[in-house]
Formats: C-alpha cells, sequence, structure tokens
C-alpha cells in the first residue's frame, strides 16, 4: 500500500513539474527606491557670478554617490556633483529651461524641469537701492552681506545701501558700510518675540548684550508687546522702507527636530514666519521681500562629531532641512499672500569644500595627518560668499523686472 501511494504521488509531482497550466513562479521585483528631488521652480544668474546646482544638496538621501545626476540645458556644464553656470557678457539675458534627472538602478528616479533666469549685468544702473537683511548667525558672520554690498560696488549696478542696526555681532555701522539684523541663534520666533523687561535690561552691561535683549522690530506700549516695522523703519532709515528686503533663517528653527516631531515645528514655525512677514509686507507695501531656503549643513559627520559630539547628526539634519524648505516651497505656491519669493540660497552651497576644515592625526597611535570638517553649519568664507551670490543674482533680477515693467 505505501509503494502504491508512493508511485501516485510521484506522478503527480512530475505532471506538476512538466503541466502548462501551472506558470513558474517569478522573481519579485526589487523595491523601487524612493528619491526625493527638491528643485525650485525658477534660480537665478548674473554674468560674471557663478550660480550651481549641487546635486546632494538636491535629493534627500543617505549617499549620493549611489546616483546618476543628469541635466539637459542649452547652458552651463554637468559635472559628477553640480551643474555650473557662469553667464558672459554674451549671453542673452532671459530665460532657459533646465532638467534634471535622478537615475538609479531600476531608472529614472525623479526629475524636474526649472527655470533660469538670467538678469543682464546692468539691472538697476544709474539708480538706487536699499536693503535690510535678517537672519540668524549665518547673517552674523557678515560674510555674505559683505559680499552682496561688494559685489553692487561693480559697474552697471545702483547706489547701494544697507540699513541695520550693526554691522556683525554688535560693531557699529559705517558710513556706506555693511549693516544687517543678523543675531547668533535666532530664529522666526525670537524676532516677534525677544523682549527683556526694563528691570533685566537695566543690568545689562556691554552693546551686544543690550543688542540681543530685544528684538528691533518690536515695541511694548501699556505692557503689550507688538510688532513695530514702520518704527524700526523710522529708526534706521528715515521713515523710508527699504527696496528689497531678505531674510535667511531656520537653522536653529528646525536644527532640534526629530522625525517624530518635526511636522509640529514646521507649523510652530509657520506661525511665527506669518506673523512676521504680514507686519513686514504691511510695513513695506512696495517692497520686493525674498525668503532664503534653508541652507544645508557641511557633508561630513565629523564636523557635527565636533560640534556636537554624539547628539546631533548630520544626516538628522539634513531630513530636517529638506523637510522644512520643502513645506516653504509647498507653502508658497499654495498661497502667497505677502508676495514673497523664494530664494534657493540652498542649491547653491557647496557643503563638501566650502565648510571648515581642520588638519588632526587620524587617531591616538597614528601620526599620519588628515583634513576633517569641523563645523556642522556654518560655512567658511567661500561657503558664505555662494550665498551672497545667490542673493545677489535674485536682486538683479528684481532690479529687471522692475526695469522692464517701467519702460
Amino acid at each position: 500500500m505505501m509503494k502504491k501511494h508512493l508511485v501516485h504521488a510521484l506522478a503527480a509531482a512530475l505532471l506538476l513539474t512538466a503541466g502548462c497550466c501551472c506558470p513558474s513562479e517569478k522573481t519579485a521585483a526589487a523595491p523601487r527606491e524612493d528619491v526625493k528631488l527638491l528643485l525650485p521652480d525658477k534660480i537665478y544668474a548674473v554674468p560674471g557670478v557663478e550660480t550651481n546646482i549641487y546635486f546632494a544638496n538636491a535629493v534627500r538621501v543617505i549617499n549620493p554617490a549611489n546616483y546618476v545626476f543628469e541635466v539637459k540645458s542649452p547652458r552651463g556644464r554637468c559635472d559628477e556633483k553640480r551643474w555650473r553656470y557662469t553667464p558672459s557678457e554674451k549671453d542673452k539675458p532671459g530665460v532657459f529651461k533646465l532638467h534634471l534627472r535622478v537615475l538609479g538602478n531600476s531608472g529614472v528616479l525623479a526629475e524636474k524641469t526649472v527655470t533660469v533666469e538670467v538678469a543682464p549685468a546692468d539691472a538697476g544702473k544709474g539708480g538706487k537701492l536699499s536693503m535690510l537683511i535678517v537672519g540668524d548667525s549665518l547673517t552674523n558672520a557678515t560674510v555674505y552681506p559683505q559680499r552682496i554690498l561688494d559685489l553692487f560696488k561693480k559697474p552697471g549696478n545702483p547706489e547701494t545701501r544697507q540699513i541695520g542696526s550693526h554691522a556683525g555681532s554688535g560693531r557699529p555701522v559705517k558710513a556706506g558700510g555693511v549693516a544687517h539684523e543678523g543675531y547668533g541663534g535666532w530664529t522666526w520666533a525670537r524676532f516677534s518675540e525677544q523682549w527683556q523687561d526694563d528691570a533685566r535690561f537695566a543690568k545689562l552691561k556691554t552693546p551686544r548684550e543690550r543688542l540681543y535683549a530685544r528684538s528691533q522690530f518690536l515695541k511694548v506700549e501699556n505692557g503689550k508687546k507688538e510688532l513695530d516695522i514702520k518704527g524700526y523703519f523710522a529708526r534706521m532709515n528715515n521713515g523710508e522702507a527699504p527696496d528689497i528686503i531678505i531674510f535667511q533663517l531656520g537653522v536653529n528653527d528646525i536644527f532640534p527636530a526629530t522625525d517624530e516631531d518635526v511636522d509640529a515645528r514646521i507649523v510652530r514655525i509657520f506661525g511665527y514666519m506669518d506673523k512676521l512677514l504680514a507686519a513686514v509686507r504691511e510695513a513695506a507695501p512696495d517692497a520686493a521681500i525674498g525668503v532664503g531656503l534653508t541652507t544645508p549643513g557641511a557633508a561630513s559627520q565629523d564636523a557635527f562629531g565636533k560640534n556636537y559630539k554624539s547628539r546631533h547628526s548630520a544626516w538628522q539634519y539634513k531630513k530636517n532641512q529638506h523637510r522644512l524648505v520643502e513645506a516653504m516651497m509647498r507653502k508658497f505656491e499654495k498661497a502667497n499672500p505677502y508676495k514673497v519669493e523664494i530664494v534657493p540660497v540652498y542649491l547653491n552651497l557647496d557643503c563638501e569644500n566650502n565648510f571648515p576644515t581642520v588638519t588632526e592625526a587620524v587617531n591616538q597611535d597614528n601620526g599620519k595627518k588628515i583634513v576633517r570638517q569641523n563645523n556642522g553649519v556654518h560655512p567658511a568664507p567661500a561657503g558664505y560668499r555662494q550665498i551672497g551670490d545667490t542673493f545677489y543674482c535674485w536682486m538683479k533680477s528684481v532690479l529687471a523686472r522692475k526695469q522692464a515693467k517701467a519702460k
């Protein structure tokens, strides 16, 4: 009986193997990797100034080297890690399209077409321009505000003046020199809320302490604190609103976020952002307002290890920064009652080569010296100058559009 059953089982197995009614199993396809491509609709360029798209800044992936980046564009050059373009005087001002694709083993993972707007080198020539720059420690370092001022001193530019309460770390403003509202560690919230009471304020000894104690944009009347942008203009600019106002904030706002609370933090950031932008727009109805998209950090974990030990990681900050930039793009695309323009500062910052470094031993018992990045979120001077270049290109575009409208 056992032999008979075994024969039947073998026969059934042979039929199943040979039969065409039961298709063979197919190997499951590898899961498609999700690559988030973060590009604005528009980037800006000016003759003589290099504009870049650093690919690592445009994608939220752990290792950008695992992907291929292809750019199709009538101008500029596509390198391994960036697209770069420095318009010449011969390049015709105007707009052209650029298409970026991100490729992996399974093909095209993400792609987008953006507009590149090239402003004339002499946009704004013969006029006058006043500007206000608001930001955190990146602004307080004063390198990029100075870069903007230096670029506007080139031929073909308007007579330019920056307004602000200090020239970096509380230093007094000199006539015709750099000026801004940059404060290390500040956020959208602190510009809207920071105000020490009179008793504490009276005990402060240094100009820098007093500068940081109260937001220049606030006043207190009858015990009530409120934004007073017109009062600020009265003190700093003879009651006139500046022609251009830029904000470069977000690093301190989003830095502590985790995957669990990042969305809630962004909602809070936007609450204070809306409050400040609404007040600025009301006080400066005709000004061009540019909001810089929050900058990325250094490319290496070494930089974050140096500054924050094991408390914060480069990857977490990149995720946080990307989420904030993505949300800002979506916010102003959906509704823009303050008529602001987003400035893609984050794309034009070389996080691999333009952050501070230190030369040190490989380890305790190896005398070989290597170079490591040693600052997580503050660029080296070359990186700060790239931030200034991005704002300058946007401002020249603003001036070109204003001139064209006046004709």
